[in-house]
């Protein structure tokens, strides 16, 4: 897809930014979150990752057509080399490639943090439905991640249990001496 900027989020992007995870709560088990948050929780969560974390967007044509961040994987300090990856794209935008510079782009910014490892969690389905089909995790597997291990039946959602898979991918080598983690607002990339 031609024409599309990527750029830091802000708390002000927080309602555009709940219009297109809000289908993924009321239509999908891809979250197991029930209820949609506020636009002002999501600016809360936006300024809470911005922390230590990337949390960018990409829009064209005057929108943003989705978002991807990081966070704290296990949020101890000798994890702190590892992150979980989250990415959402507005409906009808799939498969447009907008993920894929997405994720290209936390992956540039978390080598520069010195983060070594990316790991997503990924609700899924040994039988897929109206609510999930297992494309995240085909998307994840073209990203480069391999498929670490499952939880079955941990979340419940419309009426059925759904799995979660763990995939990961490795950004560096695990070296003696990890250099220091980087906030994301002191590194110079976007």
């Amino acid at each position: 897809m031609d024409n599309i900027i990527v750029r830091t989020a802000t708390p002000d992007d927080a309602a555009e930014l709940v219009d297109i995870y809000r289908p993924y709560v009321t239509d999908t088990a891809i979250t197991f979150e029930y209820e949609v948050p506020s636009a002002e929780e999501f600016a809360e969560r936006i300024r809470h990752t911005l922390e230590r974390y990337p949390y960018i967007v990409a829009s064209a044509y005057g929108r943003i057509l989705g978002y991807a961040y990081t966070s704290a994987y296990i949020g101890r300090k000798a994890s702190e080399h590892s992150v979980e990856t989250s990415i959402y794209v507005r409906s009808g935008f799939g498969g447009r490639g907008i993920g894929g510079i997405l994720y290209r782009r936390l992956e540039k910014i978390s080598a520069a943090q010195n983060i070594t490892n990316l790991n997503a969690a990924i609700a899924s389905t040994a039988v897929q439905d109206e609510h999930l089909t297992n494309a995240s995790i085909a998307f994840h597997k073209h990203m480069g991640y391999t498929v670490v291990g499952t939880f079955h039946s941990c979340g419940y959602k419309f009426g059925k249990w759904y799995d979660l898979t763990w995939m990961e991918k490795m950004l560096s080598e695990h070296t003696d001496h990890p250099g220091d983690i980087i906030p994301f607002g002191k590194t110079d990339i976007i």
